[in-house]
């Protein structure tokens, strides 16, 4: 299952590479109250709400409002969502933000929402966790029918106040940057109307 794509690089994305320290700034901190049991556990409810929702038989538009609701409820879809606006988050408006954050969800909701179904049959399995500076690696192993296993790794911190995953590693690809590169891409196509794209988004994924 590939759920990340690559794009070429543009001017956009590198100097929003140029500033990926910065936006993770939120979690540099020296201290770490997290476990690797706290954030391991975190992703084990993670996976079985996910499993649980794949095996419920529902349609495919119910499914992916339970993959929202999951996402709200263990990711910092806050951080998600200012992450993915980059450097363009200087100039929205508050309102601007908001707006962004609530359709962002949905979107991702749709967009691997649609990916987790390709699961139905398989498992996720944690494997290992390893602190890394500000952050708790978690990795597990998804195994597919059909398919060679491969490597979904969660970060999760506990700096929102609440203990979220806040990025996601599939076959070595990540979500925020994938997203962020998305996003970018279609800013530029809409010579970079925030409005236009937040509307668009709206029926993206």
């Amino acid at each position: 299952m590939t759920i990340f794509t690559q794009t070429n690089l543009t001017r956009r994305n590198m100097v929003q590479g140029g500033v990926a320290t910065l936006a993770f700034a939120p979690f540099a901190s020296p201290a770490l109250a997290l476990s690797n049991d706290q954030a391991s556990g975190h992703v084990d409810k993670v996976i079985a709400t996910i499993n649980k929702v794949i095996a419920s038989g529902k349609s495919e538009s119910n499914m992916i409002k339970d993959f929202e609701a999951i996402f709200v409820k263990y990711s910092d879809v806050k951080y998600l969502a200012s992450y993915a606006l980059g450097v363009d988050g200087r100039r929205a408006t508050a309102g601007q933000k908001r707006s962004f954050a609530k359709v962002f969800q949905a979107y991702i909701a749709r967009k691997y929402g649609k990916q987790f179904r390709k699961i139905i049959g398989g498992r996720l399995e944690v494997k290992a966790t390893k602190t890394v500076k500000n952050h708790v690696e978690v990795k597990t192993i998804a195994h597919l029918k059909g398919q060679a296993p491969f490597d979904v790794t969660f970060y999760v911190s506990d700096k929102s106040g609440k203990v979220l995953f806040y990025n996601m590693f599939i076959e070595g690809i990540s979500l925020v940057l994938t997203e962020r590169t998305e996003i970018g891409a279609m800013l530029d196509k809409r010579k970079g109307n925030i409005d236009a794209m937040i509307k668009d988004l709206k029926t993206a994924g």
